[in-house]
């Protein structure tokens, strides 16, 4: 128990560092001069390494077991990027710690899944998935107006240096007090397995029209609370750091509601497809209604964030359906290259945001460039919908 417990902790401080940057915008602009293109940088290099290494990751977990991967590269990058970003003196060493930070960040989540498909019941994966990401997006609500407001009356650099000191001390408990599994033997190629393994899991056809959703039905809502409604609220509204605090917050609290209640749903109504597909179309309604009327009113706007997170927390319930359809023997190697396609697509999607409200944006109006990030938004949910639809669905086993 106190293994899972250092494992759901690091999962808090993961969603902390890929969301608190939208709250320290105006700090870092104003100090180290960074611009609305660094800060896509900086968090499209966060998902993009974070990404990146569960390649790494998968191995790791299948070859080496969850203990050591987590606690080796929690401590390493997320701590020691932590630590550099506290002392960033200018926008690439912000891009470089966030980096840093992704990369260390990338075993937490999977390691715990991976436990708890190697040593609970199938039945219950989708709440136990969904339940933790529910707890760990905590991050995402301390990364607003509790960050906002230490930032106020400590300044940045010491509440940084602080979350990096605490990073490497639950990578230290992560290290003492988890119990890796017993390994699998399943499969005639279990045991020397290497980066093929993802080739193989290519091949398993069921996953196709499951991996677009799978790919963006998080993009928005980490993308958006991560990054864009720090500049949103300013941009449009005005906000200051305080309000951007309560804006997010409500977006964050939003989330963990969402990730909480997709959990059990598939169990109540015997379906996993279902639920997300009708979770995920109305995330697109609320994103579209964003783009339609980007500048309604401070609360009207808080509120439909608050919808695009609440129904983008169907993360835990598209990965219990991909995980319906893997082999027992790559179960690491599967829920990481699942994860991969959910958060590089984030990364991507990160990237390509910057340039889309730069070329978008409209002097005196400047609402008219998020009506664009919006509805950019929108069209990609939309269209992985519609390929979703040719899913096969993995009704819940009796629990």
């Amino acid at each position: 128990m106190v293994g899972l417990a250092a494992l759901a902790a690091a999962y808090v401080m993961s969603q902390f560092y890929r969301s608190f940057l939208a709250v320290l915008t105006p700090a870092l602009s104003a100090e180290i001069g960074a611009t609305k293109g660094d800060f896509a940088a900086a968090s499209g290099a966060w998902f993009a390494a974070f990404a990146l290494m569960q390649f790494v990751v998968g191995v790791g977990l299948d070859r080496f077991g969850p203990r050591r991967t987590a606690a080796a590269l929690l401590a390493a990058g997320a701590g020691g990027g932590a630590l550099l970003f506290a002392g960033a003196q200018s926008p690439w060493m912000v891009i470089a710690a966030m980096t840093l930070i992704g990369a260390g960040c990338s075993p937490v989540l999977m390691a715990s899944v991976y436990i708890f498909a190697r040593t609970q019941p199938p039945a219950r994966l989708a709440v136990l998935i969904s339940w933790l990401v529910g707890f760990g997006t905590a991050g995402n609500v301390v990364g607003a107006s509790p960050l906002a407001a230490a930032a106020e009356a400590f300044g940045w650099r010491p509440i940084m240096a602080g979350l990096g000191l605490m990073t490497l001390a639950i990578a230290a408990l992560i290290f003492a007090f988890v119990r890796d599994p017993e390994r699998s033997h399943a499969g005639p190629q279990a045991g020397g397995l290497g980066f093929s393994g993802y080739l193989d899991l290519m091949k398993v056809r069921a996953l196709w029209p499951i991996l677009p959703l799978v790919m963006v039905n998080y993009a928005a809502a980490a993308g958006i609370r991560g990054l864009w409604a720090g500049p949103y609220l300013t941009d449009v509204y005005g906000a200051d750091a305080i309000a951007i605090g309560y804006g997010t917050l409500a977006m964050a609290l939003a989330m963990v509601a969402g990730s909480f209640a997709y959990g059990p749903l598939d169990q109540m109504l015997g379906t996993r497809k279902w639920v997300a597909f009708v979770g995920n179309v109305l995330g697109a309604v609320a994103l579209a209604a964003l783009a339609l009327v980007p500048d309604g009113g401070f609360v009207a706007s808080t509120i439909l964030l608050a919808a695009v997170g609440l129904f983008g927390g169907s993360f835990g319930l598209m990965m219990t359906h991909g995980r319906a359809f893997l082999p027992a023997h790559l179960t690491g190697r599967g829920v990481t290259l699942l994860n991969f396609f959910s958060i590089g697509t984030v990364g991507l999607v990160q990237f390509a945001t910057g340039p889309i409200v730069a070329a978008s944006s409209v002097p005196g109006s400047p609402a008219a460039a998020y009506a664009t990030l919006f509805g950019f938004y929108a069209a990609l949910l939309a269209a992985a919908l519609a390929v979703y639809l040719f899913a096969r669905d993995a009704r819940p086993e009796a629990a």
